[in-house]
This record gives structure tokens, sequence and C-alpha cells, in this order.
């Protein structure tokens, strides 16, 4: 099931306190961003966060569920309403999400044609 733009909109007028929050449709799903690092997404309008320390120690009771089949689990975040909690999840998870991958620009053809 892909999740709705409306839910998609609420959570992010509910991260709208958090610097740098940015989201990408992927499949009917979306993923988010803050300022550029991948913390979470919303599936089955569902927001999961990266089962990373910070978010465990906020969150220690969170189910963990996976977004779609064959997935690595994510933990689940029941306290969407929560403006100030939400903040301060993304937050502290930042210093422990990855740089954003850079892609590579595409190599022009060095082939050349036999003389």
């Amino acid at each position: 099931m892909a999740s709705s733009i409306a839910y998609l909109d609420y959570v992010l007028e509910q991260l709208s306190d958090v610097e740098g929050i940015s989201h990408r449709a992927m499949m009917g799903e979306y993923l988010l961003y803050c300022q550029g690092r991948l913390f979470g997404g919303i599936y089955d309008d569902r927001l999961l966060a990266k089962p990373v320390a910070a978010a465990r120690a906020l969150m220690p009771d969170a189910e963990l569920v996976a977004p779609y089949g064959g997935a690595s689990e994510m933990l689940l975040v029941d306290r969407i309403d929560d403006r100030a909690f939400l903040k301060e999840l993304v937050e502290s998870m930042y210093d422990e999400l990855p740089d954003p991958k850079r892609r590579r620009a595409a190599r022009a053809s060095t082939s050349r044609r036999a003389e």
C-alpha cells in the first residue's frame, strides 16, 4: 500500500522546526532526509526511523518493523503528534547518520574507431 500525500504533508509539518528536512518519493513511499542525510521514511502511512543508537535511546520500547518485504528493520515512531520530540529525535540522530553518497559524473566515451 502506498503512503498518502496527506500523511506526508502532516509529517513534514510536524518536522518543520527541524532545519534542512527534505523528502524524496520512492515507489509510492517517501524517504526523509535531514541536511542531506537519510534518517527514515514514510511507509504505509507510518513514520519509520533508522535504528541508530540515539533513536533507540529516545524510543527504547519502539517496535522494529520492516518497511517492506526483505528490508532491514526500522523503528516505528508512534509519537508523530509531538513536534518537540520529533525535533529532538532527528537532531540527536544526525551525527550517527552517514553522509550522502556522492554521485559519480558519467564518463565521456573514450572509444575510438579503428583507422
